[in-house]
C-alpha cells in the first residue's frame, strides 16, 4: 500500500521542531531513522498529516562520556554507530550482541536508537537492553527537558511517558564497576524478524564471586518491555552457582506473558525465555571475569 498524504516539515533546531508539534498536535509524528513509522504508515495503521524529520537538528548524534562517570547516547545516534562505538564497547558489549541482530545493515545504518524506543514496541530489542542496563530516557518539551527512569517509561501497548509536544533527545546510562559483564541474545524465525524470546542481562560480581548487581529485561514476551525483578532479586548477594541461576530462569519464565502467534506457544516460549536467561548470565558473567 501507499502512504496517505503528508505536510512535510524539516526544523533545524529542536526548539523549532517542538514548536511545530504543538502547532500541529496530534497531526504530527516525529520522524527520526523512519524504519518503524514508514511502514506503519505505508500500512495505514499511521495516518498522521505532518511528519516533523528532526534529522538536520544538530547534537542528536553523539556518544560521549560524562566526568560523572555517565554515558549520554543522542536520540539519533544510529544503529551501526552503537555497535562500533569504542567508548560503549569499553563497557557494554552488548550493544554489539544487540545490534547485529537487528535487521540488516541498511536499517542499522539509518535505524536509531531513540526511535526504537520511542516507538514502545515490547518486541524491538533495545528496551530490554535498556531495562538491563538501568538506563534513563531524556525527553523534551516546550518547558525544558525531564529525565524519566527506563521502569517509567514504558507503560502500555506503544505507549510511552513521551507526551504530545515532547521528543525524546538523549539516552543515559551510568557506566558500570568494575567487575561488570552483560550481554544480549534472542531467538528468531529468520534474520531480522521479531524475537521469539529475547533476554538482556547485566551483573556485576565482587572479588569472590558474589553478585552485587543484576539487571534482566525481557523482549517480546510481555504486553509491554518486561523487568525480570525476581529473578534479579534471586542472583543479588549470592554466588553465581548453577543453583541460583536455574531459579532466575524459573522465575523469569513464570513472571513472563507471552502470547502464542506464529512464533511459538505460550509454554515454547516461556521455555525459550528461560533458557535464555540462563546462558545470558553465564555470558555475563564470562565477561564480568574477564
Amino acid at each position: 500500500m501507499i502512504a496517505q498524504s503528508f505536510n512535510y516539515e524539516s526544523p533545524a533546531t529542536l526548539a523549532e521542531a517542538i514548536a511545530l508539534l504543538n502547532e500541529h498536535g496530534d497531526e504530527a509524528k516525529v520522524l527520526s531513522g523512519g524504519h518503524s513509522l514508514i511502514p506503519m504508515m505505508k500500512l495505514r495503521f499511521a495516518t498522521p498529516s505532518y511528519l516533523i524529520d528532526i534529522n538536520r537538528i544538530p547534537g542528536l548524534s553523539e556518544i560521549v562520556e560524562d566526568v560523572d562517570g555517565t554515558i549520554h547516547i543522542g536520540a539519533l545516534v544510529r544503529e551501526s554507530q552503537l555497535e562500533h562505538s569504542e567508548l560503549l564497547g569499553r563497557h557494554f558489549p552488548i550493544f554489539k550482541d544487540v545490534t547485529k541482530l537487528i535487521a540488516d545493515p541498511q536499517v542499522r545504518n539509518m535505524g536509531t536508537l531513540g526511535g526504537n524506543l520511542a516507538h514502545g514496541d515490547a518486541a524491538n530489542d533495545h528496551p530490554a537492553v535498556m531495562i538491563a542496563l538501568r538506563a534513563s530516557v531524556i525527553i523534551t518539551g516546550a518547558d525544558g527537558e525531564r529525565s524519566v527512569p527506563i521502569d517509567d517509561f514504558f507503560y502500555g501497548f506503544y505507549m510511552t511517558a513521551i507526551q504530545q509536544g515532547e521528543i525524546l533527545t538523549e539516552i543515559r546510562l551510568p557506566v558500570p564497576p568494575k567487575g561488570t559483564g552483560n550481554a544480549y541474545h534472542k531467538l528468531e524465525r529468520k534474520v531480522g524478524d521479531y524475537a521469539t524470546s529475547g533476554v538482556a542481562v547485566q551483573i556485576t560480581l565482587d572479588e569472590s564471586g558474589v553478585v552485587t548487581a543484576a539487571g534482566i529485561g525481557l523482549t517480546n514476551v510481555n504486553p509491554v518491555p518486561l523487568r525480570a525483578a525476581r529473578s534479579e532479586e534471586a542472583l543479588i548477594g549470592k554466588p553465581l552457582s548453577d543453583e541460583t541461576i536455574e531459579l532466575a530462569a524459573r522465575f523469569a519464565s513464570e513472571d513472563c506473558s507471552p502470547s502464542a502467534d506464529l512464533r511459538g506457544s505460550e509454554e515454547y516460549k516461556r521455555h525459550v525465555t528461560g533458557v535464555l536467561v540462563k546462558r545470558m548470565i553465564k555470558k555475563a558473567a564470562e565477561r564480568a571475569q574477564s
